[in-house]
């Protein structure tokens, strides 16, 4: 069988799959998952476009990634073949442990268990499956191997990840600000001292990068709508987890029903790979399908919340610089007990919550540009741009969400 394959992609045109082993992992069960989980969640109530993948999200990452390493190679730096595919099938499989509408589920359905500790799991139990065909993948990936400029290519603030996201949700939700031109900015790479830098002529497509993060993140990721929709379902999650512990029978597919009757942490997962199956087996459908079951339950907040967001009429949303006090949150708590709502009721249509936005991490991940005379400085010190340095600072704005016009009188 030819396993060498093409596959037509609207962000970059042709991706090549270029190894029998990535073909494997495009073909295996853990990676098709991703085709029903979407990239950016509950977006598409504010963008309509927003309807891609995580699966399309890996395979452009990986495309990124045999970009840059040919550049490298370009450059003189001795990348074996094995390597190449290693790196490629790293940053294929960095998503695997992201479960249906990703950070919303995971805080409410497995707290404790972040979506890089699954990811692991899930690649060393494909691992297993393979043999060991996975071994140098999965150093690279955790950071252990001896080459470390790989992991940064995987996982930092210039890594192949945040280049495809970047790129693919500006062009699925038509927000032109986050298009960040990649492939200059990919044969601007160069490995000194075994660490990925940044040739000097590359500092204005650094800085449109980062720009365009902080942009993407208040137009996009941390829209007041979408955070709107995301308290909803995290709320309602939460109704349906209560629910369910108190013995309620809920309509639900069975891996999902798994996970809201029952708490598990990360050793669950590896000490039973069957667990590991049924959450492979949930996908967005998986919660929605539920969502809509739920509409119809005698349970007032869970079928109200339900209905809702299938409907979307969606809480409204107020930002605020400080965090809100009592005198905010209490004519929104009375107006909800004098629609007829308990104390226990209302406290499901008000959520507070922040939200926090850096384009850079100087002092944690920095990002090292390789000046004409071979001296290497971090990215803020290196431009000769004031907002560089600006962008390094945490802006924390608060909110609250609440449901207007909830009444149990309707």
């Amino acid at each position: 069988m030819n396993k060498r394959k093409i596959i037509n992609d609207p962000v970059y045109g042709f991706i090549t799959i270029s190894s029998d082993l990535l073909f494997d992992l495009v073909e295996h069960p853990y990676f098709q998952r991703l085709r029903r989980i979407k990239q950016l969640g509950l977006a598409e109530v504010v963008y309509p476009g927003a309807l891609h993948t995580r699966f399309h999200h890996a395979l452009g990452a990986m495309h990124l990634m045999s970009q840059a390493l040919k550049v490298l190679q370009d450059k003189g730096h001795l990348i074996w073949e094995a390597e190449l595919e290693a790196a490629q099938a790293a940053i294929l499989l960095h998503d695997l442990g992201h479960g249906p509408f990703s950070h919303v589920l995971e805080s409410v359905l497995m707290p404790g268990v972040a979506h890089e500790s699954m990811t692991l799991a899930l690649m060393k139990d494909i691992n297993r499956q393979m043999h060991g065909r996975l071994d140098v993948a999965i150093q690279m990936f955790e950071g252990t191997y001896p080459r470390k400029f790989f992991h940064q290519m995987i996982s930092s603030q210039l890594d192949m990840d945040r280049m495809d996201y970047l790129n693919r949700d500006s062009f699925y939700t038509g927000v032109i600000e986050g298009s960040i031109g990649a492939d200059r900015l990919i044969k601007m790479l160069d490995v000194v001292q075994d660490q990925l830098v940044v040739e000097e002529k590359g500092l204005l497509s650094i800085e449109n990068f980062l720009h365009a993060r902080r942009l993407m993140y208040w137009q996009v990721y941390l829209h007041k709508t979408l955070l709107s929709a995301q308290a909803m379902l995290t709320q309602l999650l939460y109704r349906a987890r209560e629910l369910a512990e108190q013995g309620d029978t809920l309509f639900a597919t069975p891996d999902f029903s798994i996970f809201l009757h029952n708490k598990f942490t990360l050793e669950d997962f590896i000490r039973n790979p069957e667990l590991l199956g049924s959450f492979n087996r949930l996908d967005d459908h998986d919660v929605w399908a539920s969502v809509k079951g739920w509409s119809a339950h005698g349970d007032f907040v869970l079928s109200t919340l339900s209905k809702m967001l299938l409907e979307r009429k969606l809480f409204k949303i107020s930002f605020y610089e400080e965090q809100p006090d009592d005198e905010i949150l209490k004519p929104l708590r009375e107006d909800l007990l004098n629609a007829g709502l308990s104390e226990k009721e209302a406290s499901y249509f008000i959520i507070t919550g922040e939200t926090t936005n850096y384009a850079y991490e100087k002092e944690q991940d920095p990002i090292c540009v390789k000046m004409k005379n071979d001296e290497l400085l971090d990215i803020a010190d290196a431009s000769d741009i004031p907002t560089i340095e600006a962008l390094t600072k945490i802006v924390r704005k608060y909110y609250v969400c609440w449901g207007k016009n909830v009444s149990l009188r309707q």
